[in-house]
C-alpha cells in the first residue's frame, strides 16, 4: 500500500465512513475479536447490569455480551455515523436490549453513575484529551463498577505502517501513568499476546496488547 492508501486506512480505522468503512469495519471485527472477547470476559458481567461500550464499530460481537447473563442492557457509542447505522442493522434481533448512540467523541451523553460496566477496545489512540476523557468514563460509571480499557502496545503498534497517521501510541506503563492522572485510582494489568491477520495483507503477525481492569 502506498502512503495515501495507508492514510485512508488510518482514517477509516479511526472513523469508518461509507461502503469502504463498512468493509474495513468487518475486517476490524475479524482481526480484533480476540481482544474484544478477552475484554468482555474481564468485565465479569452479572445479571441485570447496564453495559456501555465506547467505540463499538459494527458491533457484530454484541451477541457474546447478551449471552453472558440475564436481563442485560447494552449501550454502544461511536463517533461514526456509518457504524451507528451498521451496528443497528446487524443487531436487530437484540433491539429490545441494545441501544446505539452516535456522538461527537468528547462528552459522554449520559447522566452520572449510569453504567455497571464500561469497556473499550482499540480507541484510546484517538482520544485527544485522554485524562479528561477518562474522567468522563469515571463520571458515568457506578461507584462499584468496572472499566476495561484494552489497547495494542506501542512496541507492536509502531510496526504497523498506518499508525504514523494520527495514532497516539502507549506502552503499558505510559497508559498506567495516564490513568493514574485521572480520577481512577485502582487498576489490574494483564498483558497478552495473540496471532492475527494483518490489516494491510494476509500475513499473520503477533499482537501484544494490554487489558487494564480499572475501578474507582
Amino acid at each position: 500500500m502506498d502512503k495515501e492508501d495507508l492514510k485512508k486506512l488510518a482514517q477509516h480505522l479511526a472513523d469508518p465512513q461509507g461502503e469502504k468503512g463498512i468493509e474495513i469495519a468487518a475486517m476490524m471485527h475479524e482481526t480484533n475479536i480476540g481482544m474484544t472477547i478477552e475484554s468482555i470476559n474481564a468485565l465479569l458481567i452479572e445479571d441485570n447490569e447496564a453495559i456501555l461500550e465506547i467505540g463499538h464499530g459494527n458491533a457484530a460481537h454484541v451477541k457474546h455480551i447478551i449471552k453472558k447473563a440475564a436481563n442485560l442492557r447494552y449501550t454502544g457509542i461511536d463517533i461514526s455515523e456509518t457504524m451507528h447505522h451498521e451496528a443497528g442493522r446487524l443487531n436487530r434481533e437484540y433491539e429490545d436490549q441494545v441501544d446505539f448512540v452516535w456522538y461527537e467523541g468528547r462528552k459522554l451523553p449520559f447522566t452520572d453513575k449510569t453504567f455497571d460496566k464500561i469497556f473499550t477496545v482499540n480507541t484510546v489512540y484517538f482520544w485527544s484529551e485522554p485524562v479528561q476523557y477518562l474522567n468522563e468514563v469515571y463520571r458515568v460509571l457506578k461507584d462499584n463498577g468496572t472499566f476495561v480499557l484494552t489497547f495494542g502496545q506501542r512496541g507492536f503498534m509502531e510496526k504497523l505502517p498506518f499508525t504514523q497517521f494520527d495514532f497516539t501510541l502507549y506502552t503499558t506503563s505510559e497508559m498506567e501513568e495516564t490513568v493514574s492522572r485521572s480520577q481512577f485510582k485502582r487498576m489490574k494489568i494483564s498483558e497478552k499476546e495473540e496471532q492475527v491477520k494483518s490489516k494491510t495483507g494476509n500475513e499473520t503477525i503477533t499482537r501484544n496488547y494490554t487489558i487494564l481492569t480499572i475501578k474507582k
